[in-house]
């Protein structure tokens, strides 16, 4: 298939583009380096079956113009503003970056006739659920994050496009997703403060924080599998590992990756590590297991794999 993937230059984006290339499917990428970087797909530039768009999605009319020259056969949404603590005070960055670029591929490909459709969501639609393992029927859904309600915005337009407009959408609710190229998020900003002092190390929140963390290559993989035949209508599942990690267990895990002994650490307190911070998250994932998969890494090998992959020592 000839595809775009939105926001590919990103950190699960380009390892998206790696795995669709590597099937023999052409791509189209489109990103404004909003987050994304130019490094993450420097290796791809120059391919036959490799085309780049430095473009801002949120601009209507330049996306509208991708889908009519490229005939575009399957669209992987995966831009966002994802750095949910960057947006705490600037609400507007989700409003253009999260919502308004979605509604925008929607559009591009309504007119374009393109029906086939995977969107990126995220465990931050649920809320504060305070622990419980939410499924995909779980309601009310109240995020308490501008991300998280931008995100939900975005499930509910695609959801209307989907009928209005009979496409084959599949949609992943996922959790904190780490691994090679990771730009934010507390095991990047763990390794980033250790390498500036190794001594002390201040950690968000009163470290009792307890989310799951997925491995990027685990979520590609599972992307990759299910999108292969998305079936009419509108498929949501959660993705994620079956454990959780605590925030102090992601930093012990970082010092002992990174040969540290002895580092102090020292907590701003709080339940949460900023405002719109979920402290602790679960999901029920049986029916993704059910469909016949699983994450191949716990929340805690997910985290030790990353601070390896991010200071590159080889195990």
């Amino acid at each position: 298939m000839r595809v775009m993937v939105a926001g590919g230059a990103g950190f699960i984006g380009s390892n998206l583009i790696d795995a669709l290339l590597e099937a023999g499917h052409s791509v189209v990428c489109v990103d404004n380096y909003f987050i994304g970087t130019k490094a993450n797909i420097a290796h791809l530039h120059g391919r036959e079956d490799f085309t780049f768009y430095e473009k801002d999605l949120s601009d209507r009319e330049a996306v509208e113009r991708i889908f009519e020259k490229e005939k575009i056969d399957f669209v992987y949404h995966m831009a966002a503003n994802s750095d949910i603590q960057a947006s705490a005070g600037a609400p507007e960055v989700e409003y253009r970056n999260t919502y308004t670029t979605t509604f925008n591929i929607l559009e591009g490909m309504r007119k374009n006739g393109v029906k086939g459709l995977f969107f990126c969501s995220t465990s931050a639609v649920y809320g504060d659920a305070q622990g419980a393992h939410v499924d995909e029927n779980y309601a009310p859904l109240r995020p308490i994050s501008y991300y998280g309600g931008c995100k939900l915005g975005c499930e509910g337009i695609i959801s209307a496009y989907t009928y209005m407009n009979d496409m084959h959408t599949m949609m992943f609710r996922f959790p904190n997703v780490i691994g090679p190229r990771l730009t934010h998020g507390a095991v990047f900003d763990f390794i980033r403060k250790l390498k500036a002092d190794p001594t002390r190390l201040e950690i968000l929140g009163d470290g009792h924080q307890c989310k799951p963390y997925l491995y990027v290559g685990d979520l590609v993989e599972c992307i990759m599998r299910y999108t292969k035949d998305v079936p009419a209508g509108l498929t949501v599942y959660n993705v994620g590992g079956e454990s959780q990690s605590t925030v102090t267990g992601i930093a012990q895990i970082v010092c002992r990756e990174m040969g540290l002994k002895d580092v102090t650490f020292t907590y701003t307190g709080g339940r949460g590590g900023w405002k719109g911070d979920v402290p602790a998250f679960a999901y029920n994932l049986d029916k993704i297991h059910a469909a016949g998969w699983h994450a191949s890494m716990t929340s805690d090998e997910a985290v030790a794999q990353t601070v390896r992959d991010v200071i590159g020592c080889r195990r």
